[in-house]
């Protein structure tokens, strides 16, 4: 008889697997086998918890999509009052430490690979850009008006694109890095204030 309770821990134990696994692979190549041995249990256990390994992806990819959400919100939390307090909140948030990590980096990635033929990971990936593009569009109308749709599109991008510059590069993300490309392109959007 299974131990009451002990579903929620290995479900997470299989999620944090995932994670690492597709991380390390670099790849959706990765076998149930592979994933369920790193979260120190049988494949049967794996399929039985979660039916398939796209489905055990997607629970991944819900975990970091949420963990990146909680990042956001403790970081607009902590943020000085202000839509450019706020703004830069946000974007310090796409990139704390829980999110913009190696394993994490790689599984984002692929998770957009998987997205292309996936439609439940296609809509998790659009929930995901909509709440961004919106809580940017929202920061950015007292600072630049009419502009900020495309300010907001331009952050968003860019905050994609360090996210795939840092899966290609040879060393470990650099935060301080990323953030500092990411201002850059923001400071430069404040400057032209409608």
């Amino acid at each position: 008889m299974p131990k009451l309770g002990a579903e929620p821990i290995r479900r997470a134990a299989l999620v944090k697997a995932t994670i690492e696994t597709v991380g390390e692979a670099g790849s959706l190549e990765v076998t149930v086998a592979q994933i369920a041995r790193r979260a120190g249990m049988s494949s049967a256990l794996a399929h039985h918890y979660f039916g398939s390994k796209e489905q055990i992806f997607l629970a991944a990819m819900r975990a970091i999509l949420t963990l990146y959400g909680a990042e956001v919100r403790g970081a607009l939390a902590a943020a000085e009052r202000g839509p450019e307090s706020r703004l830069r909140a946000i974007i310090a948030g796409s990139f704390s430490p829980g999110s913009f990590r190696r394993e994490a980096i790689s599984a984002w990635l692929n998770f957009y690979v998987l997205a292309q033929t996936n439609r439940e990971a296609m809509r998790l990936l659009r929930v995901y850009q909509r709440r961004l593009r919106s809580n940017l569009q929202h920061e950015l109308r007292p600072l630049v008006g009419p502009r900020a749709e495309a300010v907001a599109r331009g952050l968003g991008a860019m905050i994609d694109g360090v996210y795939i510059r840092a899966a290609l590069a040879e060393h470990a993300p650099d935060r301080a890095y990323a953030l500092e490309i990411v201002y850059e392109y923001l400071n430069r959007e404040l400057e032209v204030r409608s």
